[in-house]
């Protein structure tokens, strides 16, 4: 398969994983999970023909590890970014001292007078790393990476989660614990 496919199949595989699984008639669980078997009979009846290895294939080479198999390989989920009401059964977990959120400069404004919200999803998503945060906030335009104070936060009472690729998650971010990087 070459990149291009697979960055076809991996958008279509985030759309239907974590915001519209109902548009080629799925039903994740309340975990996000589907069968394996039920989501590549549902691409391949809305145009997009995908064989199990193909699947694995992109499951396993993508770059922020977006999706995972359970242990039995037989159903797979997002692991995080759902739009869709789901529990992916994370436990709460303290973070380290500073976390980062890339975004793009003409969002500045609103983040700092508003703080970091979920927007369209369950929650914020915060990384580790600088670079993570960059190649993010240059999806959207000019980017710029903001410091999320996250020791402070939890703190102060608020809850972390880590998902299963590393990606930090939080209800909001207050701006007063926000600083540009």
């Amino acid at each position: 398969m070459d990149e291009k496919q697979k960055v076809r199949v991996s958008k279509r595989l985030s759309r239907h994983l974590r915001h519209e699984p109902e548009s080629i008639g799925l039903v994740l669980d309340a975990a996000g999970w589907v069968g394996v078997t039920e989501l590549l009979t549902a691409l391949s009846a809305h145009g997009l023909r995908v064989s199990r290895a193909e699947l694995a294939e992109v499951v396993a080479s993508s770059d922020k590890q977006r999706f995972a198999f359970d242990a039995s390989g037989e159903r797979i989920r997002a692991n995080q970014g759902h739009s869709v009401e789901v529990s992916l059964g994370l436990t709460p977990l303290a973070p380290p001292p500073a976390l980062y959120h890339g975004t793009a400069t003409r969002f500045l404004a609103a983040i700092y007078r508003e703080g970091l919200r979920p927007m369209r999803r369950h929650a914020v998503h915060l990384s580790a790393a600088v670079s993570t945060a960059l190649a993010v906030g240059a999806r959207h335009g000019r980017p710029v990476v903001l410091r999320v104070a996250a020791g402070d936060m939890a703190a102060a009472g608020f809850s972390f989660e880590r998902s299963d690729n590393g990606v930090w998650l939080t209800a909001a971010v207050p701006a007063e614990y926000l600083t540009e990087n």
